[in-house]
């Protein structure tokens, strides 16, 4: 809804300027100032909302550096352009990944941070699980911070267990 609602306007704003231009032959670039404007005020959360949708679908927020940085050389900026369309037109990866938990399903983050809280949503009963025979439970393999019964990936580094 982001990205609908930010090209919405900036249509609006680009056709604005351009239709001024057309009947006011004398103002000329000067009414597309309100455009250039909009456009650096959104310039931070568009890039944000692009590296949560890179984070959704598992991949790191730096390919998306990478792949604007690299949008710079004239051939190779529209293969990465394409590149990147791409991957925000994928679809979130199912379940939590290491970056949390998946957005269209809020229940799953809601039962991986009740333990956190001492609670547990009502609608969602509490399962308990077992630790596997041979495993670390209690602590995260990776950063080796104290896990909480009941939750999936480790609360300080995002690992999945």
């Amino acid at each position: 809804m982001f990205a609908l609602f930010n090209a919405l306007a900036i249509f609006v704003l680009a056709a604005l300027g351009g239709a001024g231009m057309a009947i006011s032959q004398n103002n000329g670039p000067a009414l597309f100032i309100p455009l250039g404007i909009y456009v650096l005020a959104t310039l931070i959360p568009n890039l944000a909302v692009a590296t949560r949708r890179f984070h959704d679908i598992g991949k790191s927020g730096w390919l998306l550096l990478l792949l604007c940085v690299l949008g710079i050389i004239p051939i190779v900026g529209i293969v990465c352009a394409v590149i990147q369309l791409v991957f925000l037109c994928q679809d979130s990866t199912p379940g939590a990944n290491q970056y949390g938990p998946n957005p269209k399903f809020p229940e799953q983050g809601a039962v991986a941070y009740a333990g956190l809280a001492g609670f547990t949503p009502m609608a969602i009963p509490a399962q308990p699980q077992q630790p596997a025979v041979g495993s670390s439970f209690g602590f995260c393999k990776s950063c080796g911070a104290r896990l909480t019964d009941g939750s999936p990936f480790c609360g300080s580094c995002g690992t999945r267990i």
